[in-house]
Protein backbone atom coordinates (compact mmCIF):
# COMPACT_ATOMS: atom_id res chain seq x y z
CA UNK A 1 0.00 0.00 0.00
CA UNK A 2 1.40 3.38 -0.99
CA UNK A 3 1.36 6.14 1.61
CA UNK A 4 1.19 9.83 0.74
CA UNK A 5 4.16 11.87 1.91
CA UNK A 6 4.45 15.64 1.81
CA UNK A 7 7.27 17.46 0.08
CA UNK A 8 9.94 18.56 2.52
CA UNK A 9 11.51 22.02 2.65
CA UNK A 10 14.66 20.59 1.07
CA UNK A 11 12.68 19.05 -1.79
CA UNK A 12 10.87 22.34 -2.42
CA UNK A 13 14.24 24.13 -2.39
CA UNK A 14 15.60 21.70 -5.00
CA UNK A 15 12.41 22.13 -7.02
CA UNK A 16 12.83 25.92 -7.14
CA UNK A 17 16.56 25.77 -7.98
CA UNK A 18 16.10 23.27 -10.81
CA UNK A 19 13.07 25.09 -12.24
CA UNK A 20 15.01 28.34 -12.39
CA UNK A 21 17.78 26.50 -14.23
CA UNK A 22 15.37 25.24 -16.86
CA UNK A 23 14.95 21.62 -15.74
CA UNK A 24 11.85 19.75 -16.85
CA UNK A 25 9.22 18.44 -14.44
CA UNK A 26 10.44 14.91 -15.15
CA UNK A 27 14.04 15.83 -14.29
CA UNK A 28 12.92 17.60 -11.11
CA UNK A 29 10.79 14.63 -10.06
CA UNK A 30 13.74 12.26 -10.50
CA UNK A 31 16.02 14.54 -8.44
CA UNK A 32 13.63 14.74 -5.47
CA UNK A 33 12.42 11.15 -5.70
CA UNK A 34 8.79 11.93 -6.53
CA UNK A 35 6.41 11.23 -9.41
CA UNK A 36 6.18 13.98 -12.07
CA UNK A 37 2.49 14.42 -11.22
CA UNK A 38 3.54 15.45 -7.69
CA UNK A 39 5.72 18.20 -9.14
CA UNK A 40 2.91 19.30 -11.42
CA UNK A 41 0.44 19.49 -8.51
CA UNK A 42 2.96 21.44 -6.44
CA UNK A 43 3.28 24.05 -9.19
CA UNK A 44 -0.49 24.33 -9.52
CA UNK A 45 -0.97 24.55 -5.77
CA UNK A 46 1.58 27.36 -5.60
CA UNK A 47 -0.30 29.27 -8.33
CA UNK A 48 2.74 29.24 -10.59
CA UNK A 49 1.11 30.93 -13.57
CA UNK A 50 4.05 33.11 -14.53
CA UNK A 51 6.67 30.38 -14.51
CA UNK A 52 8.07 31.40 -11.10
CA UNK A 53 8.05 29.33 -7.92
CA UNK A 54 9.19 30.36 -4.44
CA UNK A 55 9.76 27.40 -2.14
CA UNK A 56 9.57 29.53 1.04
CA UNK A 57 6.17 30.94 0.09
CA UNK A 58 4.93 27.47 -0.84
CA UNK A 59 6.14 26.00 2.46
CA UNK A 60 4.57 28.80 4.48
CA UNK A 61 1.26 28.31 2.67
CA UNK A 62 1.15 24.60 3.48
CA UNK A 63 2.13 25.09 7.10
CA UNK A 64 -0.35 27.92 7.67
CA UNK A 65 -3.16 25.59 6.66
CA UNK A 66 -1.98 22.88 9.04
CA UNK A 67 -1.35 25.03 12.12
CA UNK A 68 -3.75 24.13 14.95
CA UNK A 69 -2.42 26.42 17.64
CA UNK A 70 -1.07 23.78 20.00
CA UNK A 71 -0.14 25.23 23.38
CA UNK A 72 3.51 24.71 24.37
CA UNK A 73 5.13 25.33 27.74
CA UNK A 74 6.88 28.76 27.65
CA UNK A 75 10.00 27.22 29.20
CA UNK A 76 10.16 24.76 26.32
CA UNK A 77 9.97 27.64 23.83
CA UNK A 78 12.93 29.25 25.59
CA UNK A 79 14.96 26.09 25.01
CA UNK A 80 13.82 25.90 21.39
CA UNK A 81 14.80 29.52 20.77
CA UNK A 82 18.19 28.96 22.43
CA UNK A 83 18.98 26.17 19.96
CA UNK A 84 17.89 28.37 17.05
CA UNK A 85 19.81 31.47 18.09
CA UNK A 86 22.98 29.91 19.51
CA UNK A 87 23.40 26.71 17.49
CA UNK A 88 21.41 27.48 14.31
CA UNK A 89 19.72 24.06 14.54
CA UNK A 90 16.78 23.39 12.25
CA UNK A 91 13.28 22.78 13.68
CA UNK A 92 13.55 19.08 12.76
CA UNK A 93 16.85 18.75 14.61
CA UNK A 94 15.41 20.49 17.67
CA UNK A 95 12.22 18.42 17.67
CA UNK A 96 14.07 15.10 17.57
CA UNK A 97 16.68 16.21 20.12
CA UNK A 98 13.97 17.22 22.60
CA UNK A 99 12.23 13.88 22.20
CA UNK A 100 15.42 11.81 22.52
CA UNK A 101 16.37 13.59 25.74
CA UNK A 102 12.80 13.51 27.14
CA UNK A 103 12.73 17.29 27.38
CA UNK A 104 9.37 17.78 25.68
CA UNK A 105 7.25 17.01 22.64
CA UNK A 106 6.98 19.65 19.93
CA UNK A 107 6.82 18.96 16.21
CA UNK A 108 9.11 20.66 13.72
CA UNK A 109 6.06 22.13 11.94
CA UNK A 110 4.98 23.74 15.22
CA UNK A 111 8.44 25.24 15.61
CA UNK A 112 8.29 26.63 12.06
CA UNK A 113 4.95 28.25 12.84
CA UNK A 114 6.43 29.76 16.00
CA UNK A 115 9.23 31.26 13.90
CA UNK A 116 6.77 32.70 11.36
CA UNK A 117 4.62 34.27 14.07
CA UNK A 118 7.75 35.72 15.67
CA UNK A 119 8.74 37.22 12.33
CA UNK A 120 5.30 38.78 11.83
CA UNK A 121 5.61 40.32 15.29
CA UNK A 122 8.96 41.88 14.38
CA UNK A 123 11.15 39.19 15.94
CA UNK A 124 14.50 37.95 14.64
CA UNK A 125 14.31 34.16 14.99
CA UNK A 126 14.00 33.79 11.21
CA UNK A 127 17.32 35.56 10.71
CA UNK A 128 19.13 32.52 12.06
CA UNK A 129 18.02 30.43 9.08
CA UNK A 130 19.74 30.50 5.72
CA UNK A 131 16.74 30.36 3.34
CA UNK A 132 15.03 33.53 2.18
CA UNK A 133 12.35 33.97 -0.49
CA UNK A 134 14.66 35.70 -2.92
CA UNK A 135 14.64 36.07 -6.64
CA UNK A 136 17.43 33.99 -8.12
CA UNK A 137 19.09 34.86 -11.39
CA UNK A 138 18.90 32.05 -13.89
CA UNK A 139 22.47 31.13 -14.73
CA UNK A 140 23.80 30.04 -18.03
CA UNK A 141 22.18 29.32 -21.36
CA UNK A 142 22.16 26.57 -23.90
CA UNK A 143 25.84 27.14 -24.64
CA UNK A 144 28.58 26.81 -22.06
CA UNK A 145 31.05 29.71 -22.40
CA UNK A 146 33.46 29.24 -19.54
CA UNK A 147 35.61 26.65 -21.25
CA UNK A 148 36.68 23.37 -19.77
CA UNK A 149 39.56 22.46 -17.53
CA UNK A 150 42.24 20.16 -18.84
CA UNK A 151 41.70 16.41 -18.31
CA UNK A 152 38.21 16.80 -16.89
CA UNK A 153 36.26 13.59 -16.29
CA UNK A 154 32.54 14.31 -16.09
CA UNK A 155 30.20 13.01 -13.43
CA UNK A 156 28.58 10.61 -15.92
CA UNK A 157 31.70 8.44 -15.64
CA UNK A 158 31.69 8.40 -11.85
CA UNK A 159 31.18 4.90 -10.37
CA UNK A 160 27.59 4.06 -9.49
CA UNK A 161 28.61 3.21 -5.92
CA UNK A 162 29.02 6.93 -5.25
CA UNK A 163 25.31 7.54 -5.85
CA UNK A 164 24.46 4.63 -3.54
CA UNK A 165 26.07 6.39 -0.52
CA UNK A 166 27.15 2.97 0.73
CA UNK A 167 30.71 3.86 1.73
CA UNK A 168 32.77 6.64 3.27
CA UNK A 169 35.19 8.51 1.03
CA UNK A 170 33.19 10.27 -1.69
CA UNK A 171 33.46 14.07 -1.44
CA UNK A 172 31.90 17.12 -3.10
CA UNK A 173 33.99 20.29 -3.48
CA UNK A 174 33.23 23.99 -3.98
CA UNK A 175 34.19 27.50 -2.88
CA UNK A 176 32.36 30.15 -0.88
CA UNK A 177 33.30 33.63 -2.06
CA UNK A 178 33.70 36.73 0.08
CA UNK A 179 34.47 40.18 -1.33
CA UNK A 180 35.95 40.11 -4.85
CA UNK A 181 39.69 39.61 -4.99
CA UNK A 182 40.04 38.50 -1.40
CA UNK A 183 40.37 35.17 0.40
CA UNK A 184 37.81 32.43 -0.19
CA UNK A 185 36.53 29.43 1.73
CA UNK A 186 37.01 26.01 0.18
CA UNK A 187 34.30 23.56 1.23
CA UNK A 188 34.56 19.77 1.13
CA UNK A 189 31.67 17.51 2.18
CA UNK A 190 31.68 13.72 2.53
CA UNK A 191 28.52 12.28 0.99
CA UNK A 192 27.63 9.56 3.52
CA UNK A 193 28.49 11.20 6.86
CA UNK A 194 27.91 14.84 5.78
CA UNK A 195 31.25 15.52 7.46
CA UNK A 196 32.43 18.97 6.37
CA UNK A 197 35.88 20.46 5.96
CA UNK A 198 36.26 24.23 5.50
CA UNK A 199 39.61 25.68 4.52
CA UNK A 200 40.62 29.33 4.14
CA UNK A 201 42.48 30.03 0.88
CA UNK A 202 44.35 33.28 0.26
CA UNK A 203 42.62 33.78 -3.09
CA UNK A 204 40.52 32.02 -5.69
CA UNK A 205 43.62 31.20 -7.72
CA UNK A 206 44.09 27.51 -8.46
CA UNK A 207 47.37 27.29 -6.53
CA UNK A 208 45.84 28.73 -3.34
CA UNK A 209 42.67 26.65 -3.58
CA UNK A 210 44.59 23.46 -4.38
CA UNK A 211 46.88 24.01 -1.43
CA UNK A 212 43.94 24.57 0.91
CA UNK A 213 42.29 21.33 -0.27
CA UNK A 214 45.47 19.32 0.19
CA UNK A 215 46.10 20.68 3.70
CA UNK A 216 42.53 19.99 4.81
CA UNK A 217 42.13 16.54 3.26
CA UNK A 218 45.58 15.04 3.72
CA UNK A 219 44.95 14.06 7.37
CA UNK A 220 41.87 12.14 6.15
CA UNK A 221 43.41 10.71 2.98
CA UNK A 222 42.46 7.14 3.98
CA UNK A 223 38.84 8.28 3.65
CA UNK A 224 39.21 10.03 0.29
CA UNK A 225 38.17 7.91 -2.69
CA UNK A 226 36.54 10.37 -5.08
CA UNK A 227 36.20 14.15 -5.33
CA UNK A 228 33.42 15.78 -7.38
CA UNK A 229 34.08 19.41 -8.27
CA UNK A 230 32.29 22.46 -9.54
CA UNK A 231 33.54 23.71 -12.94
CA UNK A 232 35.41 26.74 -11.61
CA UNK A 233 38.94 27.43 -12.82
CA UNK A 234 40.10 27.40 -9.20
CA UNK A 235 40.05 23.60 -9.47
CA UNK A 236 42.54 23.49 -12.34
CA UNK A 237 44.98 21.41 -10.24
CA UNK A 238 42.48 18.59 -9.78
CA UNK A 239 44.74 16.02 -11.46
CA UNK A 240 47.65 16.80 -9.13
CA UNK A 241 45.37 16.60 -6.09
CA UNK A 242 44.02 13.27 -7.32
CA UNK A 243 47.57 11.91 -7.52
CA UNK A 244 48.61 13.22 -4.11
CA UNK A 245 45.48 11.98 -2.36
CA UNK A 246 45.26 8.81 -4.45
CA UNK A 247 41.66 9.56 -5.35
CA UNK A 248 39.63 10.00 -8.55
CA UNK A 249 38.35 13.42 -9.65
CA UNK A 250 35.05 14.14 -11.42
CA UNK A 251 33.18 17.27 -12.49
CA UNK A 252 29.50 18.16 -12.40
CA UNK A 253 27.99 19.57 -15.56
CA UNK A 254 27.99 23.38 -15.86
CA UNK A 255 24.99 25.00 -14.13
CA UNK A 256 23.76 21.65 -12.78
CA UNK A 257 24.15 22.55 -9.10
CA UNK A 258 21.83 19.72 -8.05
CA UNK A 259 24.50 17.23 -9.13
CA UNK A 260 26.40 18.41 -6.06
CA UNK A 261 23.30 19.05 -4.00
CA UNK A 262 24.89 18.14 -0.68
CA UNK A 263 27.73 20.63 -1.22
CA UNK A 264 25.32 23.36 -2.30
CA UNK A 265 23.19 22.74 0.79
CA UNK A 266 26.26 22.83 3.03
CA UNK A 267 27.42 26.11 1.49
CA UNK A 268 24.03 27.52 2.42
CA UNK A 269 24.58 26.46 6.02
CA UNK A 270 28.00 28.12 6.00
CA UNK A 271 26.43 31.33 4.67
CA UNK A 272 24.56 31.60 7.98
CA UNK A 273 27.91 32.46 9.55
CA UNK A 274 29.58 34.18 6.58
CA UNK A 275 26.85 36.02 4.58
CA UNK A 276 27.35 37.09 0.98
CA UNK A 277 29.55 40.15 0.73
CA UNK A 278 31.48 39.28 3.90
CA UNK A 279 35.12 40.29 3.99
CA UNK A 280 37.34 37.29 4.64
CA UNK A 281 40.55 39.34 4.84
CA UNK A 282 40.59 39.28 8.66
CA UNK A 283 39.03 35.85 9.03
CA UNK A 284 41.20 33.44 11.00
CA UNK A 285 41.63 29.68 10.73
CA UNK A 286 40.31 29.41 14.29
CA UNK A 287 37.05 31.15 13.36
CA UNK A 288 36.63 28.86 10.36
CA UNK A 289 37.34 25.83 12.53
CA UNK A 290 34.60 26.86 14.99
CA UNK A 291 32.02 26.95 12.20
CA UNK A 292 33.26 23.62 10.87
CA UNK A 293 32.87 22.11 14.34
CA UNK A 294 29.34 23.50 14.68
CA UNK A 295 28.27 21.83 11.44
CA UNK A 296 29.93 18.51 12.28
CA UNK A 297 28.42 18.49 15.78
CA UNK A 298 24.89 19.19 14.59
CA UNK A 299 22.41 16.26 14.55
CA UNK A 300 21.07 15.50 11.06
CA UNK A 301 17.71 14.01 10.16
CA UNK A 302 19.26 12.08 7.25
CA UNK A 303 21.62 10.41 9.76
CA UNK A 304 18.78 9.47 12.11
CA UNK A 305 19.87 12.48 14.16
CA UNK A 306 23.40 11.30 14.67
CA UNK A 307 26.07 13.91 13.95
CA UNK A 308 28.57 13.93 11.06
CA UNK A 309 31.31 13.48 13.67
CA UNK A 310 29.62 10.29 14.91
CA UNK A 311 29.47 8.73 11.44
CA UNK A 312 32.80 9.91 10.05
CA UNK A 313 34.81 8.92 13.12
CA UNK A 314 33.12 5.54 13.58
CA UNK A 315 35.58 2.62 13.20
CA UNK A 316 35.09 0.50 10.09
CA UNK A 317 33.26 -2.81 10.55
CA UNK A 318 35.48 -5.77 11.36
CA UNK A 319 35.37 -8.58 8.81
CA UNK A 320 34.83 -11.88 10.59
CA UNK A 321 36.78 -14.92 9.43
CA UNK A 322 34.69 -17.72 7.94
Amino acid sequence: MNHYSRLTREQRYTLEAMKRNGASQKEIAAAIGKHPSTVSREFRRAGMTSGSYCFVAAQEHVQSREWKGRRIDPELWKLVELKIREEQWSPEQISDWLAKHSLGQVSHETIYQHIYRDKQAGGTLHSHFRHRCKSYRKRGSGNERRGRLKDQVMIDQRPGVVDERSRLGDWEMDTVIGRPGGPVLVTMVERVSRYTLIALAASKEAVAVGGAILSAMHPHREKVLTMTYDNGKEFAHHALLADLLEAAAYFAHPYHSWERGLNENTNGLIRQYFPKGSCFAKLTDEEVARVQDKLNSRPRKCLDYATPNDIFAAPPPIALAA
